[in-house]
């Protein structure tokens, strides 16, 4: 039998429980019977009338202690006015189910993200009183909608907003939220507790994404900021000073700013209270925070199409936190996040354990071929033993090798392989724990690690670039390779034989799902667009051709995730910056886990294995050779205006395998671009490679901002 002090407590418990009002539709009943306004019963609560309106439609539900005051309000009303032959209210609609909780603990931030990461997912909070959404029409034409993934119901209002001059908040799928912020600590309050902004984990033991609001400039006034920001030498450099006003208000309201202060991409947070996080992300239109290289003509939009462009990119890749740089990086973490729950077996507590796969939570030093040379592991050992060499391509044949038959074909056609480093990091092993150090070791592909070999003695048609060097020039001596090269010349028959390697016994795919995320969003925005999988060569070009006009927004949205790859792969060996920074010093990079250079030379080395593999095959089906090779865009002399007048085809009209083929998924071909031949032979002469202005502009891997 339970004692009279049990029962007493299991009552007690009971009594303090939070109030649960009347179904939505029986609160709105009550207030017309007592003849009161929603305008009157706002004043009374003292919020707006808008929130009124979201208790009686159940789009969200009042705080303590607003909440009581609402809950005594209607028990006296229900007294006074019962439902007198009313059919009973419906009950209250169930809630949605919440992602399953994965126990994992705080684990401290990083110096580059100091706003606490927590890999659990929280029980469904109290809804928070958001805004009511009114719907917007964008002036793009709607384009075929994917699939979208069952709406979580903690973020009703999607993963970000644009924030005009007028307090209007465009978000993803024409809503509109009315924002009433007029300075920065306000807007914060309002993202985390009203507006229903976020997105889900992309992982189970990853964290849910930080809400974005971007600034349109009459936002950015509006909320005390400067339109511009100026009176720095580089843009990744530019923020508000320390003494601001409203780096002051952000401070004195108990927020907090990364490192980066308060710059084009500011991140406002406080610590963690248990696994909720506390942090907006914030996005200065004015201030250049959508580059133009990677966001072609956003920031010039509506913000009702700014809001659609970075909400189909939130969906398909990730919400933005920076650059697409930035962006592409992030996305390996939250794909691949560093730990997962454990229990401890001694305490039955859960505790934060590697998450097999990933990169872990500590930085890592590569070792010193993998480094750069201002990198401490180098400068301080004295390292003079050469360093890892694999870059893309950038090859022009020599002009007195062109043949006489090739001079009399008329065009130069450019082929441009579609995300080539997308394509080079599917099913790619890479080193996930430290290296040792092994001299003569035997060669095996299969390991990952920096191999230094001698592969000078290997001939090659010198019409094609060279294997093994970014220039297409032959080896000099032994160099540090990683292993797609070394085995690509195992595959042209030649022997090898390791001198040294810094070799990795941990392994795994790392990059697999961050390649399977962007395959998709890359393919399906190309579909969007018109292009498709179903197409054959001829159609397929005539919709490359006309896609970019189909719809800018998603345009726009193709060239950042094409912008994210690069710039993604290019960030794992982020250079320091700065006219301040000496050699031998430790940059803010090298304390995240995903400085990981030999990562990057190994994606760097098959994307170039494979393009040379192309060339060979072309050459062995076709005789032709190309002019020019930069990056993954290759120009061929062509008797014709269409790649379709030199690529290899079957007699059933199939393409042949081996070579180049045409195609919207990564890894195939599509057209660069076309020029009289005479000018491609013109810009070779003078020592310029045509592969970079056969359509213009500068195709080079960005190492990310």
């Amino acid at each position: 039998m339970a004692s009279q002090e049990e029962l007493f407590a299991s009552v007690d418990a009971l009594l303090e429980e939070e109030p649960q009002l009347p179904p939505p539709a029986e609160r709105a009943r009550l207030r017309e019977a007592a003849g009161i306004t929603q305008a009157r019963l706002a004043a009374a609560l003292k919020t707006t009338t808008q929130s009124v309106k979201n208790y009686e439609n159940g789009r969200s539900e009042p705080k303590s202690p607003r909440l009581e005051a609402y809950q005594r309000l209607l028990n006296g009303w229900a007294a006074k006015y019962p439902a007198h032959g009313a059919p009973a209210a419906a009950p209250a609609a169930a809630p949605a189910p919440q992602p399953e909780p994965v126990p994992v603990p705080q684990t401290s931030a990083g110096p580059t993200d100091p706003a606490p990461r927590t890999t659990t997912a929280s029980a469904a909070p109290t809804v928070p009183e958001r805004p009511a959404a009114r719907a917007v029409t964008s002036r793009r034409p709607a384009a075929k909608k994917a699939a979208r993934p069952a709406a979580d119901p903690r973020f009703p209002h999607g993963p970000l907003a644009v924030l005009d001059g007028d307090g209007s908040a465009y978000g993803v799928d024409g809503i509109v939220l009315d924002c009433p912020a007029r300075t920065i600590p306000e807007l914060v309050e309002w993202t985390l507790r009203e507006s229903g902004l976020g997105a889900p984990r992309l992982h189970r033991n990853g964290k849910d994404a930080d809400p974005l609001i971007v600034l349109t400039a009459a936002a950015a006034v509006k909320l005390g900021l400067p339109e511009r920001l100026a009176g720095h030498e580089q843009r990744r450099s530019l923020r508000l000073p320390e003494d601001h006003p409203v780096v002051k208000q952000v401070t004195k309201a108990k927020w907090q700013l990364t490192q980066r202060g308060f710059g084009p991409w500011a991140r406002v947070y406080r610590k963690a209270q248990g696994s909720q996080r506390q942090c907006v992300q914030l996005a200065v239109l004015s201030w250049d925070a959508l580059d133009p290289r990677s966001w072609p003509g956003v920031s010039e939009m509506e913000p009702a199409d700014i809001a659609r462009v970075l909400g189909v990119y939130a969906q398909r890749v990730i919400t933005p936190r920076g650059s697409t740089a930035v962006s592409g990086l992030e996305l390996m973490t939250a794909l691949r996040p560093p730990t997962r729950a454990l229990r401890d077996d001694a305490t039955g507590n859960w505790v934060p354990g590697h998450n097999p796969g990933s990169l872990g939570t500590q930085p890592m030093d590569p070792a010193p071929p993998e480094a750069t040379p201002e990198h401490p592991v180098v400068v301080g050992s004295g390292w003079t033993g050469g360093f890892l060499n694999e870059e893309a391509y950038q090859w022009v044949r020599p002009v007195d090798l062109l043949t006489d038959e090739e001079c009399t074909l008329p065009y130069a056609v450019g082929l441009d392989l579609n995300t080539a480093f997308l394509a080079a990091a599917a099913r790619l092993v890479v080193g996930l724990s430290e290296p040792d150090h092994f001299h003569a070791p035997a060669f095996n592909p299969k390991i990952p690690g920096s191999w230094l070999v001698d592969l000078s003695p290997i001939e090659l048609d010198p019409r094609l670039p060279s294997p093994f060097t970014p220039t297409g020039e032959r080896p000099t001596g032994p160099a540090w390779y990683q292993p797609h090269t070394v085995a690509y010349a195992q595959e042209l028959g030649y022997n090898v034989a390791p001198l040294e390697g810094y070799l990795r016994r941990e392994t795994g795919a790392y990059l697999d799902p961050w390649h399977d995320r962007l395959k998709n969003a890359y393919v399906d925005t190309l579909a969007d667009l018109g292009v498709t999988k179903d197409l054959d060569d001829r159609a397929f070009l005539e919709a490359m051709e006309r896609h970019k006009d189909v719809d800018p927004a998603l345009a726009a949205v193709l060239a950042a995730i094409k912008a994210t790859v690069k710039g993604g792969i290019g960030k794992l060996r982020e250079r320091p910056q700065g006219k301040n920074y000496r050699d031998g010093e430790r940059w803010p990079a090298l304390e995240r886990p995903t400085w990981r250079p030999d990562i990057r030379a190994a994606v760097i080395s098959k994307a170039r294995v494979n393009m040379h593999r192309k060339l060979n095959n072309m050459a062995k089906m076709t005789g032709l050779y190309p002019l020019a090779v930069l990056s993954d865009c290759v120009v061929y002399p062509s008797p014709g205006p269409s790649p379709l007048d030199f690529l290899p085809y079957a007699a059933s009209g199939k393409p042949q395998p081996g070579g180049f083929r045409l195609g919207p998924t990564p890894g195939l071909a599509k057209l660069e671009g076309v020029q009289e031949l005479l000018w491609a032979v013109d810009l070779m002469e003078k020592g310029y490679n045509p592969a970079r202005h056969i359509k213009g502009g500068d195709a080079v891997l960005d190492e990310g901002e």
